[in-house]
């Protein structure tokens, strides 16, 4: 009669172990014996039911437990059984759980299934892994002045002599770097010294950057990758990395292989040898922040939204500044170089000729275009024909505008005299486009939209973009990808989404949903379609990354190859064959992700500023989003590391009816207060006479 009434009551005490206990787990009702729960020693329930953790009741006296009635089920059957049934409940969900009730047995079974689907030697497409490298010592001859130097008005380079070999003394690895932290960046944002922040590649030849100094790998045909350069530490975070490696016995010797890095509005460029080491070019001053940073050729080029650029010339080692419009995109095909401005003029430069004007001491810059509307240029993509080699006047251009539209407009030998004519024009996105690509078989462009994708196939005649036809409507899909509000995720610039690869073959695009996320998503950028999905071998989050055209092999038979390279939190690099990926493809899932797989990369991270793009364009930045959505990285997830989840977001992800768009659009609104980002710099007026503000909409429903 006692023990009847501790259990009805909801008294802890011990009791028989045939004694039934009352559940109230998340407002659902369950029963079941002492014996059942307490089978296993130290565990919630035998605490629980002990008395060493306090117990709330209801109204029937049942002992209520805050958690997941759904994930509970499949739980209390192995307690009854000792047998795994998930009954469609998702692993990591059960794992999570059975780690809160302190169910060993449970938790060792859920975990060896996870390693079962998972290989610390990665799948098929797996190619390679390099380890952190060693952490050079500080350099103790600071390369920046106090300011830069002028003359004539302009900031001149700062010549240095090229006796700076890489260090790999026995300065240890690179987990040092944790015990003195990187200052600051000139934003403000916290740095992680050992985290991977940019990765590019070009030919045969890796350059991967991390806080304060650089690396360059260079693959050779026995050996695989080795590393062949090491800067020394810099006194300042890199932000721009650049890399061209030329065929071996250029014209150009020793400069046919360089390697640049910025931060702020200086510039380091560094000439690399093919049997391993560097030297040092210069320090050169754009005297405004560089926000683009590559390479046309052998030339050097820097931009910045402020209508600045600066070109270094491997030929006549001179480096130039001259301002422009304010510059909102560009692109760069052969020695060309376009300009795409905010007064909605398209310019061109030939850095090949450069300079040309010696007597006044400027660039030849030239008006190619003007957008009938005035709309700024704000993405731009030059395609050359096959005859352009030949005539040099056939050419194709499509450039998108903040408005949302979307045109394509050419140049062939009748049209040389009065310039380039409007072919064609698509007004389909209601948000600024930020990236557009002109490839042999496709027309494809993204808007501020959470990277909303509208894409084209293009017929061609004779190589030419042809009217009959012409572009006809392909597919509509969506690159979700959310950046950290506080710089935990890495480097914007190293994240960038694509479309990546050559344009005479399939492009793709690459999403990274979450910012500590460890699984990229590759996707054809042409239709949306998954080629495949790549996790880090490590467990770490993914920082960087980006896809390497490689060239092949001396070997009869052997063809290029495509790899993508990721850069992890913990400085490693990962390498992943994509060409095996695209001769397989069709046997991943057709699509994106799936709403489960969605659903899971969100559970990773707090949704705190997921309206972001929504709001005015911060500043424009090339090739790389103008508008991101952003979300706060924080020690808890959705679903809570320690503890039940908050109630907002526990009753949002139990919603059972309602679209997927619905359940994502709860999610919003569940969100906590967002954090903002820092204000970014007034910059100078664009001339539009308005801001640049996308209207806010909210999901619609295409693919993600």
């Amino acid at each position: 009669m006692a023990a009847a009434i501790t259990a009805a009551e909801g008294v802890p005490g011990r009791g028989p172990p045939g004694e039934v206990i009352h559940l109230n787990v998340g407002g659902k009702r369950f029963s079941t014996s002492r014996q059942t729960l307490t089978w296993i020693p130290d565990s919630f329930f035998s605490s629980l039911l002990s008395g060493r953790i306090s117990t709330l009741k209801d109204e029937t006296g049942a002992i209520f437990i805050d958690r997941d009635p759904t994930v509970f089920a499949p739980i209390l059957n192995f307690l009854r059984t000792k047998e795994l049934d998930p009954r469609g409940v998702h692993g990591s969900s059960l794992l999570h759980e059975a780690q809160f009730y302190g169910l060993t047995p449970l938790v060792r079974r859920l975990q060896l299934r996870e390693e079962l689907d998972r290989s610390s030697c990665g799948n098929v497409l797996f190619n390679g892994y390099l380890p952190p490298p060693v952490f050079p010592v500080k350099r103790r001859n600071r390369h920046s002045l106090v300011g830069p130097q002028q003359v004539g008005g302009r900031p001149s380079p700062v010549r240095r002599s090229n006796t700076m070999p890489p260090n790999l003394g026995s300065a240890g690895l690179l987990g040092r770097m944790l015990e003195e932290r990187a200052p600051p960046s000139p934003s403000g944002q916290p740095e992680e010294p050992g985290m991977v922040r940019l990765v590019c590649g070009h030919k045969n030849w890796i350059a991967v950057a991390y806080a304060q100094f650089l690396v360059c790998y260079r693959l050779k045909e026995a050996s695989g990758w080795q590393l062949v350069f090491s800067s020394p530490r810099l006194d300042w975070p890199i932000e721009r990395l650049a890399l061209t490696a030329r065929v071996p016995a250029g014209a150009l010797g020793e400069h046919d292989k360089m390697v640049a890095a910025a931060t702020g509005s200086e510039i380091l460029l560094w000439a690399l040898q093919a049997e391993g080491g560097g030297s040092e070019i210069g320090v050169f001053y754009l005297g405004v922040p560089v926000e683009a940073l590559f390479f046309v050729g052998n030339q050097l080029i820097a931009t910045s939204h402020t209508g600045r650029i600066g070109v270094w010339n491997a030929v006549t080692k001179h480096w130039q500044v001259q301002e422009v419009q304010p510059i909102t995109s560009y692109d760069a095909a052969g020695s060309f170089l376009l300009l795409g401005c905010s007064n909605g003029s398209i310019y061109y430069v030939d850095v090949q000729k450069f300079p040309l004007r010696m007597k006044d001491n400027d660039l030849l810059v030239s008006e190619l275009y003007r957008d009938p509307a005035e709309d700024g240029v704000t993405a731009l993509s030059v395609y050359l024909t096959p005859k352009t080699s030949d005539s040099g006047n056939w050419i194709e251009i499509a450039y998108g505008t903040s408005s949302g539209s979307v045109r394509v407009i050419v140049q062939h030998p009748e049209t040389v005299g009065s310039g380039p004519q409007l072919f064609q024009t698509f007004t389909v996105h209601r948000s600024p486009v930020t990236k557009i690509m002109l490839s042999e078989k496709h027309l494809i462009s993204v808007c501020a939209d959470n990277n909303h994708v509208r894409t084209w196939s293009v017929t061609r005649f004779r190589g030419m973009i042809s009217t009959q036809p012409g572009s006809t409507p392909l597919a509509s899909f969506k690159i979700l990808a959310l950046e950290s509000a506080d710089g935990h995720g890495g480097c914007s610039a190293g994240n960038d989404i694509g479309p990546y690869g050559e344009r005479d073959d399939q492009q793709v695009f690459i999403q990274k949903v979450v910012p500590s996320a460890s699984q990229l998503f590759v996707r054809l950028s042409s239709t949306g379609q998954r080629v495949c999905s790549v996790r880090s071998v490590d467990g770490s989050p993914t920082t960087a990354f980006t896809v390497l055209e490689c060239e092949g092999s001396r070997r009869l038979g052997s063809r290029p190859r495509r790899y993508l390279l990721t850069g992890q939190a913990n400085g490693s690099l990962a390498m992943w064959d994509l060409t095996t990926a695209m001769d397989g493809l069709g046997q991943a899932p057709a699509g994106g992700l799936t709403e489960e797989e969605l659903m899971g990369q969100l559970e990773q991270c707090e949704l705190a500023l997921l309206a972001s793009s929504r709001g005015s364009l911060p500043s424009p930045s090339p090739r790389t989003s103008l508008t991101s959505l952003y979300s706060a990285s924080s020690n808890t997830s959705l679903t809570g590391r320690h503890g039940s989840p908050s109630p907002p977001q526990a009753e949002a992800r139990r919603r059972v009816g309602g679209s997927f768009v619905e359940r994502c659009q709860e999610l919003v609104r569940s969100a906590p207060e967002p954090r903002r980002p820092p204000t970014p710099a007034p910059r100078p007026s664009t001339g539009l006479g308005a801001p640049l503000m996308p209207p806010k909409k909210s999901f619609n429903k295409t693919s993600f």
